[in-house]
């Protein structure tokens, strides 16, 4: 059992969250269900990056990263600041990478048969 597994109890998971909070989950996911977007985010957990340094690391064209950037802003999933002329992303904090870690133990598990975790 993972540490902050104690934090949610059987009640917690017997109530709904809010039609706000379920909205704005389900559009982290819809980012999150699309490959590109995963590896750029896996990548902006580690570290800032450019869009031309992303691009390059991911293997895709600059407008294509940002078209990518912009969506993920938009959802909350990623952070900008500005360095003089460039702009520099990141995932926006650890709630973000712990979901990205969690769907890759999880993708682990299936892929290699471990058994899952209560």
């Amino acid at each position: 059992m993972y540490a902050r597994d104690d934090v949610a109890t059987t009640h917690h998971w017997q109530q709904l969250p809010s039609g706000g909070h379920v909205e704005t989950a389900v559009d982290g996911f819809r980012m999150l269900a699309d490959a590109t977007r995963f590896r750029m985010l896996w990548l902006l957990c580690g570290a800032e990056y450019d869009v031309t340094t992303l691009a390059s690391e991911v293997g895709i064209a600059r407008p294509a990263v940002s078209q990518h950037l912009a969506k993920l802003r938009l959802t909350g999933l990623v952070t900008v600041r500005r360095e003089g002329r460039r702009m520099l992303y990141q995932a926006r904090g650890g709630h973000v990478r712990r979901l990205l870690l969690e769907a890759v133990n999880a993708a682990d598990h299936h892929i290699t048969g471990k058994p899952d975790h209560d």
